[in-house]
């Protein structure tokens, strides 16, 4: 029996004005970087109202810190607004992770640099494997570079293109991951 990951919860605020959702429309992991310096500053980026129609903002369900302690802000029986279009099937984990931080789009910086720690991924793996045996439904995996594949203009350089979005980045280990959790890879038809 895989080993049981302890999760600390931290609700974000505006949990109970989140959509609530049936555990078995959960079919998808979403990997993301928070691309911020420390989960600090994330807790702040996700306490942020973006939607003052429902008053909510932001924000995955876990968050791994670098040393792998992981939280909970959102429950799972919750949509979470991390991933345009996959939110009400999906969780989305963010792991503590710099990115491109804090020149997200500019064309000069276009690589993320920091790896995940071991620590991390180990939890991330418990996490994971934690959430299949708990829903049944879950049987899939991807990035979020993958499921928002859209381009913004670059703040250096008006007439360059980069992407929104690039987590979790080349540093993350997709194959090892893949190879210890029943979760199949899952990359939208284009």
């Amino acid at each position: 029996m895989p080993k049981q990951p302890k999760v600390n919860g931290n609700a974000l605020p505006y949990v109970e004005s989140l959509e609530p959702r049936p555990l078995n429309s959960i079919w998808l992991i979403v990997i993301h970087c928070t691309e911020l310096p420390d989960l600090n500053t994330a807790r702040e980026y996700g306490e942020q109202i973006l939607y003052p129609d429902s008053g909510t903002g932001n924000s995955g369900h876990f968050y791994i810190e670098r040393y792998g302690r992981i939280e909970q802000w959102v429950p799972i029986d919750r949509v979470a607004h991390h991933v345009k279009n996959f939110n009400k099937n999906s969780i989305g984990i963010e792991l503590d992770n710099a990115g491109r931080y804090p020149e997200w789009f500019n064309s000069n910086n276009q690589f993320m640099k920091e790896p995940y720690t071991p620590e991390q991924l180990d939890s991330l793996l418990a996490l994971l494997n934690s959430l299949t045996e708990q829903l049944p439904s879950l049987s899939s995996i991807s990035g979020h570079s993958v499921l928002d594949t859209a381009l913004v203009r670059a703040t250096d350089d008006s007439s360059k293109m980069v992407p929104r979005k690039q987590d979790p980045g080349p540093m993350f280990p997709w194959k090892k991951i893949l190879e210890k959790t029943s979760l199949k890879w899952f990359e939208p038809e284009k």
